[in-house]
C-alpha cells in the first residue's frame, strides 16, 4: 500500500532554515506529480508546493513562495522539502501528498512538526 515516511522536522528560530524529507514507497513514484502539505495547530489542512513527476515544473502556495523549495529523487523515490526564512506561522505538521496542487490525497503519510520559534 502507499507509505510516505517523512523526516526533518524539528524547532527552528524564526527566520532558520530546514529541509524536509519523505521516503515514498507502494505506488510508481516517478510517475505521479508529488506535493507537501500542512496542518497549522487547530487549522485545516493547507496545501504547500507541488512538483510534476518529472521534476521540471513547479508550484507555490503564495505563503511560501520564494522561501521554500520543492524537489524529487525519482531513483530514491524521495520527495523534499527545502525552507528558508522560516516563519511562525509556518509552525504545522508537514505531510507529503501523492497528486496535485488540487487532487493531493495524503493517506500512508504520518507527519513531521515543524516549530519555529524563538
Amino acid at each position: 500500500q502507499v507509505q510516505f515516511l517523512e523526516s526533518g522536522g524539528g524547532l527552528v528560530q524564526p527566520g532558520g532554515s530546514l529541509t524536509l524529507s519523505c521516503a515514498a514507497s507502494g505506488f510508481t513514484f516517478s510517475s505521479v506529480p508529488m506535493s507537501w502539505v500542512r496542518q497549522a495547530p487547530g487549522k485545516g489542512l493547507e496545501w504547500v508546493a507541488t512538483i510534476t513527476s518529472g521534476g521540471i515544473i513547479t508550484s507555490y502556495a503564495d505563503s511560501v513562495r520564494g522561501r521554500f523549495t520543492i524537489s524529487r529523487d525519482n531513483a530514491k523515490t524521495s520527495l523534499y522539502l527545502q525552507m528558508s526564512s522560516l516563519k511562525p506561522e509556518d509552525t504545522a505538521e508537514y505531510y507529503c501528498a501523492k497528486g496535485g496542487s488540487s487532487t493531493w490525497n495524503r493517506a500512508g503519510s504520518q507527519g513531521t512538526q515543524v516549530t519555529v520559534s524563538s
